[in-house]
């Protein structure tokens, strides 16, 4: 559960050439951030992003699979973003951009329940 200075470099330099980047060391990893958003995490040397129905899709045709952070069958939102997508800017321009749109949904949706990150009906 590290990340080398190298991968961490690379990733950002990437990134950034779509958008801002930062990133912050979090629990052996790195958590990666757009505009306050976090959109993205490193472990291992690999690169995640968030998740959700609009571009899992993209992950699963590429055969990516879900960040498992404790080895276990519980995933979070997050699939590894194949190698040769970081590498090619256009491609990684719309996936990048497609896991802000998913972040920033799920910020607006915590916000309007209260923070509490679920919809409740009130009856």
């Amino acid at each position: 559960m590290s990340v080398s200075k190298s991968y961490r470099e690379f990733v950002l330099e990437q990134l950034g050439t779509v958008a801002p980047v930062s990133a912050r060391s979090m629990f052996g990893g790195v958590g990666v951030y757009s505009e306050g958003l976090f959109f993205g995490l490193m472990d291992d040397d690999r690169l995640y992003f968030k998740v959700d129905d609009s571009n899992r899709g993209d992950f699963a045709a590429k055969g990516m699979e879900a960040f498992h952070p404790f080895g276990d069958e519980r995933a979070m939102g997050y699939f590894e973003v194949p190698e040769d997508i970081l590498e090619d800017s256009e491609v990684l321009d719309r996936w990048m951009r497609k896991a802000l749109k998913v972040a920033a949904t799920k910020v607006r949706k915590k916000k309007a329940c209260g923070g509490q990150g679920k919809l409740t009906s009130s009856s």
